[in-house]
């Protein structure tokens, strides 16, 4: 068992296959790179080789009555690599997923302290390629996976923006049990938070857009806002009785 390069690829798996699909041996390939199976007699066998990282190799063999010598080349997997970026630093940690046409998990792993991810276990084809951290809006995008090699595509993460703030009573102290809303452009509502006894709310994770926070708990106060990428701290509310 090899590589492209005619290097020995230790710990390979080789499994012997009879025509009617029924496992007949097994073996794993030695530092040398070699293996030895045994058929159970003269006949036609599927031989099938694996290693982590590179494409499995199948072969129908014909064995007779002396031993058969039967190289196998496992070529590198194809995948993806890139690197995950907010503005142009590295995020390390960042969760990165590849999934399939059909919407199944093909493979993840997490970026590295430079920000680098492999994906080494793909077939070629299309994929979304996704990758997340804490404090950053998700990245989300289509990739094509090529025959030959690894693909290459950066994820690049933008800061999730918060808003937070205190409500408070007519008499400008906190107030707890307020419900505190925060709708999207369309009416939507992405968030809501009830306050504590020190009146804050806090929304989390929130794209640059235009929003409207309302709050309740007396006669409503709507207000809106414009969250850039930063967001919006201290954005205090006062509910009050009317007469």
């Amino acid at each position: 068992m090899r590589d492209e390069g005619g290097v020995p690829v230790p710990g390979a798996a080789v499994t012997l296959i009879a025509a009617t699909g029924r496992q007949l041996a097994r073996a794993t390939t030695g530092q040398d790179g070699r293996y030895e199976v045994s058929a159970p007699q003269a006949g036609s066998y599927v031989l099938v080789g694996s290693a982590t990282g590179r494409q499995p190799r199948v072969a129908t063999l014909s064995v007779g009555a002396t031993p058969l010598d039967h190289d196998v080349v496992l070529a590198g997997s194809s995948g993806l690599t890139g690197t995950v970026l907010a503005d142009t630093e590295p995020v390390a940690g960042a969760l990165v997923v590849a999934t399939d046409s059909r919407g199944e998990v093909a493979q993840a792993t997490t970026s590295g302290e430079d920000g680098a991810y492999r994906l080494t276990e793909l077939v070629p084809g299309s994929y979304t390629l996704t990758a997340s951290a804490a404090g950053f809006q998700p990245f989300t995008g289509s990739v094509e996976v090529g025959a030959d090699g690894l693909t290459r595509q950066d994820a690049r993460l933008r800061s999730a923006a918060v808003v937070r703030g205190t409500v408070h009573g007519g008499n400008g102290a906190p107030l707890a049990d307020a419900r505190v809303s925060l709708l999207d452009a369309a009416g939507n509502v992405v968030g809501l938070h009830t306050t504590g006894s020190d009146g804050r709310y806090v929304f989390t994770d929130l794209a640059e857009a235009q929003y409207t926070v309302v709050a309740t708990g007396y006669p409503p106060v709507t207000s809106s806002l414009k969250v850039d990428g930063h967001g919006t701290d201290g954005f205090d509310l006062t509910l009050q009785h009317t007469d």
